[in-house]
């Protein structure tokens, strides 16, 4: 419902959570791992645990607990924190653009920007085979990714304000902030590629099951700073009601300090890693090496072109389609009607428990032989609370009163996006478990991403293309003042302040018919 909540079934983009564009906690579904680190792909006893140390190493015959490499484990908490922090940014921005009245077809654009993430598997292979041996696999990438990050950051705080027209007469540069965050975003999945691969070679055959908590965990929480956080402290409302004893009319934090803080915090971690941390020498380098990348490339071709995974790519394109309205747009339907922004990111922090619990329940359904059950079954239930979100963007100007909102709407807001969840994680988790049950064991990791790729691609096309549909199918009448028009959000803005000023004179004031 919100890109807080929402833009994750993908990227989500992406853990679940966040109303897509508002209130929807979209998935960012937990990034497959990258390729497996493309070892899966090679055929042979030998080579089925490629990155695993081998049997004859002291590292297998000397097994380690989580204690010994708890440096490396915190290590890769707080790269996928750090990872985190561009999703939770980029999310944040939908909601701060519908506080500033921009058209649909603009956040349709803007919406792009949460591409990235799912069409990583475009340039992974080139991540995976090209790199400086001496320097490290890994860190030939995740080093200068992250720089360029981190001054990228610091440059942005210098420009953000002007981009998103605070500046006086100015109003947002829409293009400007999709190519920006674009490029912020392809970053941010270029070093997801690295840490994925990293993860896996990092932590030793005991451990290396931490990987994945790590990534959950740690893209969770990064997120949460950069979304739920950052708007909270950002709003001048909710901090003077909070956090101050004195009205201020900005928040603790601008979205400049943000990106300023953070650029500092990515440069100095990436120096760190630079220096102080090494790459695992004890993987035998001959398992180490990937496919080339033509190889690859042609590998993948030839999966699409089989006839079954071809057909499941053209259903798993399209099965979100139904949703994907009440998805991208609820959220900003209810910032327009008045919501706080800061208020509809807050509400992800009492569903994180839920998130949490859901996958562990639903993957006892997901585990037998037709994981896809579970899918179809949940799917019209998620189109049922589609239209709930309908009558409750319907129902929401009719309890607002001067003070905001009553604490029993935010209860049937909270209780929605609690019923949305659990179908969205039904769907989610089916989908994934029957992803890894049909990718093929030799070739699994290029075969895994392939699908998971797919699966995101679907649930973004259709939220972008539902986003540049709304202003189109949006009619708008204003009654009481017949040679005014409300055709365009700019108008009907201009019109609400109309109704202001009448009503502050004490005269009878028009009503606007959506």
């Amino acid at each position: 419902m919100s890109p807080t909540i929402s833009y994750k079934d993908s990227s989500r983009q992406r853990r679940p959570g966040s109303y897509h564009q508002s209130v929807d906690m979209e998935i960012k579904p937990p990034p497959p791992a990258m390729y497996m680190d493309n070892h899966t792909e090679r055929l042979g006893e030998d080579d089925t645990e490629a990155l695993l140390q081998e049997h004859n190493s002291p590292s297998y015959m000397v097994p380690q607990g989580y204690r010994a490499e708890l440096g490396s484990i915190l290590l890769l908490l707080f790269l996928y924190v750090l990872q985190g922090i561009p999703l939770g940014l980029a999310g944040s921005i939908p909601l701060i653009l519908q506080s500033k009245n921009v058209s649909y077809k603009d956040q349709a654009f803007f919406s792009f920007v949460f591409w990235p993430f799912s069409l990583k598997l475009l340039w992974a292979p080139l991540v995976d085979a090209v790199y400086f041996k001496s320097f490290g696999r890994r860190k030939s990438w995740l080093v200068p990714t992250q720089y360029i990050l981190g001054f990228f950051m610091m440059y942005l705080s210098t420009q953000v304000d002007f981009l998103l027209g605070d500046v006086e007469g100015k109003s947002p540069d829409v293009v400007a902030l999709t190519m920006t965050f674009f490029l912020f975003e392809f970053l941010a999945a270029t070093q997801d590629i690295a840490v994925d691969g990293w993860a896996l070679t990092m932590l030793s055959r005991e451990n290396v099951g931490y990987a994945s908590t790590c990534n959950s965990v740690g893209q969770t929480a990064g997120y949460f700073l950069g979304n739920v956080l950052f708007l909270a402290l950002e709003s001048a409302s909710f901090c003077n009601k909070y956090l101050r004893f004195q009205p201020q009319p900005k928040g603790i934090v601008t979205l400049s300090d943000f990106l300023f803080f953070w650029g500092a915090v990515f440069l100095i971690t990436t120096t760190l890693v630079a220096l102080l941390k090494k790459e695992n020498k004890e993987v035998t380098p001959s398992k180490e090496e990937t496919k080339g990348i033509t190889d690859t490339y042609k590998l993948l071709f030839s999966i699409v072109r089989m006839p079954a995974v071809l057909t499941f790519c053209v259903l798993i394109l399209t099965a979100k389609v139904g949703f994907s309205a009440a998805d991208a747009v609820t959220g900003l339907k209810l910032v327009e009607e008045g919501v706080p922004k800061e208020h509809l990111a807050l509400l992800a922090v009492p569903i994180v428990p839920l998130q949490i619990i859901l996958p562990l329940i639903i993957s006892k359904y997901t585990a037998g032989p037709q994981p896809l059950n579970t899918f179809y079954k949940a799917m019209p239930f998620r189109l049922l609370i589609g239209l709930g979100f309908a009558l409750l963007v319907w129902w929401t100007p009719k309890v607002q009163h001067e003070g905001g909102f009553p604490i029993y709407y935010y209860i049937v807001v909270l209780l929605s996006y609690a019923l949305h969840q659990i179908t969205l994680y039904s769907m989610y988790v089916a989908i994934m478990a029957f992803n890894a049950k049909v990718s093929d064991p030799l070739i699994g990791g290029t075969y895994m991403t392939l699908l998971n790729t797919v699966s995101n691609l679907g649930g973004n096309w259709p939220a972008t293309v539902a986003l540049w549909l709304v202003d189109p199918l949006t009619v708008k009448e204003c009654i009481g003042a017949q040679e005014q028009s409300c055709g365009t959000t700019a108008a009907a803005e201009a019109f609400k302040m109309s109704q202001r000023i009448i009503e502050d004179e004490g005269l009878k004031r028009p009503q606007e018919v959506i």
